[in-house]
């Protein structure tokens, strides 16, 4: 195409009736490029503090295997990415200069002839979401640690996880994922993350609560060296460590030693899990004698311990309990809750908030989620919850 003169410029913004004294004298005129086309550029909108990131040099990274979404993480932070379709032409123009930039530089050229590299009519747009976790366990759980001795480690053929195997396949930026493994008390064995098998928890477990009892130790204040000393023969010594960090605060005395103390709520919590995974329902009263008489001396059981573990049914004559763990239920909100009413019709909110607080997105209330998902009714002048759809 032939390039345009300014009088041909002028004779333009004549015909559109623009008075060129209210704009810049520099004039853009533009041209498609031969390799103008709109497939090889993808476009990302970016909240200023992710484009820092990216400006400091550290890398965004989108995950996802072929079935999922995709989701875009930061170091510490996960996007879900969705298509914004626009219906103004977005214009790729290299070395293209801006209002404020042409203002500075008075001596630019008049007419400034710049081609057209590629154009989208979308963009991809971020939402902040909550990291994918539940597959994290789902994949440790597959080869569960036994211990040692135990010779299903040795032929077993399912995948060990490192760090990088779960970056690759999680949806969830790498601290998320370092919390996550935290929180589900996973540990590096051999360079794999594993989740210990729950009967040889409860064994080490067991045998740590044990030591405490017969030396007489408080539980506020257990020595690392003396229980590795008594139970190095009997386990290895970084899995007493792991069972004492899992159930227990670390901390150093003034004299430089380790010790730990240990967690009540989370001791009980485990051995109620222990006897109640055998158990389809257990008469509430009958569990409650059990499990006090099975935890170490000095601790105090409480329901309030068993928060998204188990559910008291009151409607039962006499009251039951059952084993319901919040980890075994759907990720997906609305699932979640179709499973919930599908277990319970109606629920108060003190009983359905453990089963849901981990759904609430940031400065997202419980109350909000039930807003959206459930309806609620009064039930002997007690709010109750129940479904807003039918639950085949």
């Amino acid at each position: 195409a032939a390039m345009r003169s300014r009088a041909e410029v002028d004779a333009t913004l004549q015909t559109a009736k623009l008075n060129p004294a209210e704009l810049l004298p520099a004039v853009h005129c533009l041209s498609f490029g031969p390799q103008a086309s709109s497939g090889e550029c993808c476009l990302l909108q970016l909240e200023p503090g992710l484009c820092a990131e990216l400006e400091a040099g550290r890398s965004l990274v989108i995950r996802g295997e072929k079935d999922e979404h995709a989701v875009l993480c930061s170091k510490d932070k996960t996007y879900a990415m969705k298509i914004a379709d626009t219906s103004n032409m977005l214009l790729f123009v290299p070395g293209c200069k801006t209002p404020e930039e042409l203002n500075a530089d008075p001596a630019s050229c008049n007419i400034i002839h710049a081609q057209i590299a590629g154009f989208s009519k979308n963009y991809w747009e971020l939402r902040r979401c909550r990291p994918k976790l539940k597959k994290l366990r789902k994949l440790l759980m597959e080869d569960p640690y036994e211990g040692p001795d135990s010779r299903k480690d040795q032929t077993s053929t399912f995948s060990k996880y490192t760090t990088e195997d779960l970056l690759s396949l999680i949806q969830a930026s790498e601290e998320e994922i370092l919390h996550q493994l935290q929180v589900i008390d996973a540990c590096k064995i051999e360079g794999y993350w594993r989740i210990l098998d729950f009967e040889y928890e409860m064994k080490l477990l067991n045998n740590v609560t044990q030591l405490i009892d017969s030396e007489s130790w408080p539980l506020s204040k257990v020595p690392l060296c003396a229980c590795l000393e008594e139970l190095g023969s009997l386990e290895p010594q970084e899995m007493i460590e792991h069972i004492l960090l899992s159930y227990g605060r670390k901390y150093v005395d003034d004299a430089g030693e380790v010790f730990f103390e240990m967690c009540e709520d989370k001791i009980c919590r485990a051995i109620a899990q222990m006897l109640l995974r055998n158990a389809v329902k257990f008469n509430l009263s009958e569990f409650e004698e059990v499990w006090q008489q099975s935890v170490p001396e000095g601790m105090t059981t409480r329901l309030d311990q068993l928060k998204g573990l188990a559910l008291v049914d009151q409607s039962s004559r006499p009251e039951t309990i059952f084993l319901l763990k919040v980890e075994d239920l759907p990720e997906d909100n609305q699932e979640r809750f179709n499973s919930l009413f599908g277990i319970r019709e109606k629920w108060t909110e003190v009983e359905i908030t453990p089963y849901i607080q981990d759904l609430c997105a940031e400065k997202q209330t419980v109350g909000a989620l039930l807003t959206k998902y459930a309806r609620s009714s009064m039930l002997n002048g007690v709010k109750v919850y129940n479904s807003r759809r039918p639950i085949s």
